[in-house]
């Protein structure tokens, strides 16, 4: 992935969560998680967990905790063989 997309992909995530910081923490963590999984491609998410796997990822806390409500989709087909 290059650093293009991972910085957009950061950015994208976190106007999610500054956009749903105004509603009650599990609401906002819930929203977030809902908005990805709608809206974001299953390519897209598969790079968001690879930012996730580095602790220094730039993600807002509450991409985060939303995190573990997210859709992890399969691998691609070209990187399972």
């Amino acid at each position: 992935m290059s650093h293009d997309t991972k910085t957009k992909l950061v950015y994208m995530a976190n106007q999610i969560a500054t956009f749903f910081k105004s509603q009650p923490a599990s609401e906002a963590v819930e929203g977030v998680a809902n908005h990805i999984n709608k809206f974001w491609e299953p390519r897209m998410r598969r790079q968001l967990f690879e930012i996730l796997q580095n602790e220094e990822n730039g993600l807002d806390a509450l991409v985060r905790q939303a995190a573990p409500l997210i859709r992890k989709p399969e691998p691609e087909a070209n990187q399972a063989r």
